[in-house]
């Protein structure tokens, strides 16, 4: 064993005398040898054992010896098979690491309270500082949540909405994080996370498909969050310094106002405001160094990570001292204190027109109302994944992601709610919705503190944007689904340059717009999505409930889940249907474009396991009572086993995929494709599963809806026997046998074939199982091949109606549609004739199918052979059988009258009747008479076939049916099963 060394708490156990175990090596298979051994005297019990497992040129010492005897003979080798006799490889490799899951695992997730466990490798790495949940994931997602919108926007908000409207702004975007970290928790506790965030648990439970086209909105939501935290930083910065601004814009504010005597004054406000171009020209500066920031690596990004986070808090704390030491001497007029009249004028909703930046104007181009200041808030509640995003960094995911996540989504909630309660007893409405910086007025002691606080936060949320995006997409690509994402893979551990820049460039577009309310609502349709995505991920994981499904988070119900990815969707169209419509479309295409350019990937998502359990539930419902006719479909079992040889690489007969595909309508319907090598299992099992894979590719590429199945028995005729058996479940076991004609069989001399035939026939009869075989599957058309004709019938027998039905089917394919349909029936005498072609008539009128009925009575019937018609044809083959069939009688007494037994054919006894035997191919000669001479140019032909006589040799039954298809180009011989497959009755 060499995978490092593991370090337990476990007491050593003592040596005992007795017997010792010697380990099975490499040449002793199954033998196990027992020496006696002296006890040495009990080592000490220490208090914390250590096990060193080591590699394969190391030695290792005996643990059973005692300190006075060592045994030296016992090596390495030796301690590496001890566990050969139970068929594993080392216990520690099979329960930890990296033979469960195909990855490479460094340490455990979680590891438990009190135990001290290293696990090393291959060659050890020096591993970096783990963090805990305060410092990995409550702070980070603190953080993103606490942006630029609480600090110029939230003010404003709450004097548009008022005060009620707005706590129910803040409950309502704070129920749908909090659904959703709910969701993620129990997602994120459910196993290991490896690096892409949501985009990783997503498409682990919703597909690669899902995944990709959700992780790819995340990542445009992402880097359009970048271009809005750098247009905050940039916006605050002008207006604390708006001598700094190339262009200044001015906006003047009419207000009317009340004076003493009653009359109405008009009172004029300047106002300045940045300017586009100045946001413009900023951003695009502060992106681009920002950019070679996060060019630098992520170990300089972390080391100024704690400058971004102590002026937020701090600019917090002066926020709130100022707001209750409100109003100092310095403050505008509009700042009242807390007072209750301000908070009753306020508390009302003052909905109107605005310019783009935000200044009410009766002729604004914006109308705000409580659904468009949903899309303004709604990317201060977003956040939430920051901690997910660093599940590589976490000591305990299992852990701190959920009380991180919550705890953040809940303090921010709390803080929300209390700031709506003070900004709206603070000032008048007027003052909420001119001064865009109320938050740095009101502080203590200076607003310079604020202003710097807002700039720092910002781009602190912009670099950490700048990081994470990047990141995202390079692990999109590197699962290598998407082929176009190749350009972004980066190794392990390295940088992912190339997608930075992507990022970067998609940032400096959205700061080119410089509308800061035009960029958030495209931010929240992509994290709304993302959101969507984790909740419905969670709701199908629980819904479903597989055993692999145990989250370590027990807080969670699919009803919760569910009821926050319907909040995201009504918060979507809340916003903006023409962006919802807009975003969904965008994913859609993603989606489809993975489906036809992407690689397929099984993560076992949990559409698997919906598929899975929807397959069960509809078995038990179709229970294993018979399909009513109305229902039943073919399920046909290919039998792919050829009578001969295929070209290399060749699984199955190239032209029975085809006409699988002619027995379905539209494509619906299952086939089973079935392959028998013949041998011993235990020796050709991996040849099995090759050729399995082999033959499920080749089906995939005929575009044959099916499964395929390989068997190994020693002989055709009992792996058959089996698969006729065993093969299916309840009432979706296949119901037809389709195989090729072995039409080669006389001119290879293949003498097994006429038994294994035989065999097969009878299996099907036994089984209750419909038979088609196939004459001429050479000349089968292919799909675009198109035929002209007619589809003739030789109805013989009654066979519920098979037959029809399959004739019915073949027109519905391109290439038979052209055809027409002709039934021919056969009457004892020339007076049934008209009543049994009126009867059919009917008969298929009731069924819905046309078809020309034709009648061939038994007289007509002889004359076709007795007048000599088709004689160069028929009769001659009629000739050869008689001929051959004597010969071979005549071989068989010869043999039995030398071994003094009974006539022996095919390993059992038989009894030949001559004259049956002349019987049975005078009628062959007659239907293959009738058959040349009305159907000769025939499409293809359908025709009853006879079953096996008991007690005949199976050469016999062969050359009945050689006498049957011969000179017939393509025909297909039907047996129905005792049970209708057609009905009248709707």
């Amino acid at each position: 064993m060499d995978n490092g060394e593991i370090e337990s708490a476990d007491e050593e156990m003592p040596s005992r005398g007795g017997r010792q175990y010697r380990p099975v090596v490499s040449h002793e298979q199954s033998i196990v040898q027992m020496t006696s051994m002296e006890s040495g005297p009990p080592t000490e019990i220490a208090k914390h054992r250590k096990i060193r497992i080591p590699s394969q040129s190391e030695n290792v010492p005996n643990p059973m010896e005692g300190p006075s005897n060592g045994h030296d003979e016992l090596n390495s080798s030796q301690r590496e098979s001890k566990l050969e006799l139970f068929g594993f490889d080392s216990l520690v490799n099979k329960l930890g690491l990296k033979s469960m899951t195909g990855e490479q695992i460094a340490t455990p997730s979680s590891p438990r309270d009190g135990e001290d466990i290293s696990i090393t490798i291959g060659s050890p790495k020096v591993a970096g500082p783990k963090l805990g949940t305060m410092m990995g994931v409550f702070v980070p997602c603190l953080q993103n949540i606490l942006g630029i919108i609480y600090y110029i926007r939230f003010s404003w908000i709450v004097g548009m909405a008022g005060i009620g409207e707005s706590l129910l702004l803040v409950a309502f975007c704070g129920s749908c994080t909090f659904l959703t970290g709910i969701s993620l928790s129990a997602i994120a506790t459910n196993g290991a996370m490896k690096g892409g965030g949501p985009y990783y648990l997503i498409g682990r439970a919703l597909g690669p498909e899902v995944g990709v086209s959700i992780g790819l909105c995340f990542f445009l939501g992402n880097a359009v969050a970048g271009a809005m935290y750098v247009l905050g930083a940039v916006e605050t910065f002008l207006d604390a310094v708006p001598s700094a601004g190339f262009f200044t814009d001015s906006v003047i504010l009419v207000t009317n106002s009340t004076a003493t005597n009653g009359t109405i004054s008009e009172v004029t406000t300047i106002v300045y405001t940045p300017s586009l171009h100045d946001l413009q020209v900023y951003g695009i500066i502060v992106t681009i160094l920002l950019c070679f920031i996060v060019f630098g690596g992520v170990k300089i990004i972390n080391r100024v990570a704690p400058a971004f986070l102590i002026p937020v808090l701090f600019s917090l704390f002066c926020i709130f001292i100022g707001v209750f030491s409100a109003p100092r001497s310095n403050a505008s007029s509009g700042i009242t204190g807390l007072r209750s009249q301000t908070f009753k004028d306020n508390w009302s909703s003052a909905y109107q027109r605005t310019t783009n930046a935000g200044i009410p104007d009766a002729e604004g181009p914006i109308y705000w109302n409580f659904n468009a200041l949903v899309g303004l808030f709604f990317p201060a509640v977003t956040g939430i994944m920051a901690g997910s995003n660093r599940s590589a960094s976490l000591k305990d995911t299992q852990r701190s992601i959920p009380v991180g996540t919550l705890a953040a989504t809940l303090t921010t909630s709390f803080l929300y709610l209390i700031s709506v309660l003070l900004f709206g007893a603070l000032a008048t409405r007027e003052e909420l919705l001119t001064n865009r910086l109320l938050t740095a007025e009101v502080a203590w002691p200076l607003p310079a503190i604020i202003y710097l606080g807002i700039v720092l936060s910002t781009l602190g949320a912009a670099l950490q944007t700048l990081t994470g995006a990047p990141r995202l997409l390079s692990a999109i690509a590197n699962d290598d689904i998407l082929p176009v994402l190749n350009y972004f893979k980066v190794t392990e551990g390295g940088e992912p340059h190339l997608a930075t820049l992507f990022t970067a460039f998609i940032c400096i577009v959205c700061v080119v717009i410089g509308n800061l309310d035009l960029i958030t609502p495209t931010i929240t349709m992509f994290f709304l999505l993302c959101y969507a995505g984790v909740n419905l991920s969670c709701f199908l994981l629980d819904l479903l409930d597989a055993p692999s499904w145990r989250p370590r988070w027990k807080f969670h119900h699919w009803i919760l889940s569910l009821l926050g990815a319907l909040i995201c969707v009504v918060i979507m169209f809340l916003i903006s249907w023409s962006f919802t419509v807009v975003s969904l479309a965008l994913a859609s295409l993603i989606y489809y474009y993975v489906i036809i350019k992407g690689k397929a990937g099984d993560w076992g998502d949990g559409f698997k396991s919906a598929y899975f359990q929807l397959a069960l539930r509809s078995l038990r419902s179709l229970g294993a009572n018979q399909v009513h006719p109305k229902n039943w479909y073919p399920i046909p079992l290919i039998f792919c086993r050829p009578w001969g040889k295929l070209p290399e690489n060749v699984p199955c007969h190239p032209k029975l995929a085809d006409f699988a595909n002619c027995m379905k309508k539209k494509g619906r319907g299952m086939s089973i494709f079935v392959s028998i090598i013949d041998g011993d299992y235990h020796e050709l099992a991996e040849d099995a599963k090759t050729a399995c894979r082999q033959l499920s590719t080749y089906i995939d590429y005929k575009r044959c809806e099916g499964v395929a199945e390989i068997v190994v028995a020693p002989t055709m005729s009992d792996g058959f026997r089996g698969i006729v058996q065993t093969m299916g479940l309840g009432n979706l076991k296949p119901n037809i046998v389709v195989m090729r004609y072995p039409e080669i069989w006389r001119r290879e001399n293949l003498t097994q074939i006429p038994s294994t035939f035989v065999s097969i026939i009878n299996d099907c009869i036994i089984a209750n199982k419909a038979v088609v075989i196939v004459k001429g599957l050479d000349e089968w058309p292919g799909e675009y091949q198109r035929q002209f004709g007619t589809i003739d019938l030789y109805w013989i027998v009654r066979d519920g109606g098979l037959m029809l039905l399959l004739s019915q089917l073949l027109l519905t394919k391109e290439s038979f549609e052209s055809c027409k349909i002709q039934v021919f029936c056969i009457a004892e005498e020339d007076t049934e004739a008209e009543e049994l072609k009126a009867d059919v008539k009917k008969f298929l009128y009731d069924l819905r199918m046309q078809a020309e009925v034709i009648v061939v009575t038994m007289k007509s019937w002889e004359s076709h052979v007795d007048t000599g018609v088709q004689q160069d044809d028929s009769v001659e083959a009629f000739t050869g059988a008689q001929r051959r069939i004597a010969s071979y009688l005549a071989d068989m007494k010869e043999t039995a009258r030398k071994e003094g037994k009974p006539l022996m054919a095919d390993g059992k006894q038989v009894v030949v009747n001559e004259q049956q035997v002349d019987k049975f191919l005078y009628t062959t000669l007659k239907l293959n008479s009738t058959v040349l001479r009305y159907s000769r140019m025939a499409a293809v032909v359908l025709v009853s076939l006879p079953p096996p006589p008991l007690n005949h040799p199976a050469y016999f039954y062969m050359e009945y049916m050689d006498l049957l298809v011969e000179n017939v180009p393509r025909m297909l011989i039907v047996r129905g099963y005792r049970r209708d497959v057609v009905t009248l009755f709707t």
